[in-house]
């Protein structure tokens, strides 16, 4: 009788603990408003000059032309990030991607793919899991970030999805070697939700904590 008592005990205690888990929170998904943010803060850091300043020096001083604009800006020793603002800037031509909400971006990657879109949000559930996970969407891809850096990328396929991985680990089983990015050394390819198990959650959460 003591010992099913301890077994139910010890049911209760379990039960109990996994309501008092934390869920993770839902993620505010960050669109390329925030990279535009991000590229005139580096021109305000690299140059000690604000946008307003630069859009005056490049209508100008600056060349007409893109390739001839770049090539100006590196003489003056803006490039990079900051650089491409200004031409974007100058042209009045920002891509289309780069207004579009997060969701509009996230929705024509998985347009008519229903079933991968579930793929999508389940591998967005289990980052969230492995703690301060900030989720910007990109035009072809969503970036998984740390506080640090990208340590994932996932990428909508016709029958899959990819999951690009920033994790030193040689392509073995399940890891894929990398179609995504440079950066991503190795990839899961998931095709159901059921392939987001927990043998892919821990990878996700490896690559979490390497990056983090």
């Amino acid at each position: 009788m003591a010992r099913e008592d301890s077994s139910w005990a010890a049911r209760v205690r379990m039960l109990v603990a996994r309501k008092r888990a934390p869920t993770p929170k839902p993620a505010a998904v960050r669109d390329w408003s925030s990279m535009r943010e991000m590229c005139e803060r580096l021109l305000q850091e690299r140059t000690g000059k604000p946008l307003a300043y630069w859009n005056k020096r490049v209508k100008k001083d600056g060349p007409k032309t893109q390739a001839a604009l770049h090539a100006w800006l590196k003489k003056e020793g803006v490039t990079g990030y900051a650089a491409q603002l200004l031409v974007w800037e100058s042209h009045l031509s920002y891509p289309d991607f780069l207004t579009a909400t997060a969701d509009e971006l996230i929705d024509a990657q998985y347009a008519g793919k229903p079933a991968m879109r579930r793929v999508y949000d389940a591998v967005v559930d289990a980052a969230l899991a492995c703690g301060d996970v900030a989720v910007q969407a990109r035009k072809t891809y969503v970036a998984l970030v740390t506080g640090r850096r990208t340590f994932a990328r996932v990428q909508a396929k016709k029958d899959r999805v990819d999951v690009g991985l920033r994790l030193e680990r040689a392509p073995r089983g399940r890891l894929k070697p990398s179609r995504i990015h440079a950066s991503m050394p190795v990839q899961l390819e998931l095709a159901s939700v059921g392939d987001v198990d927990a043998e892919a959650r821990k990878l996700l959460a490896a690559a979490y904590d390497a990056n983090a």
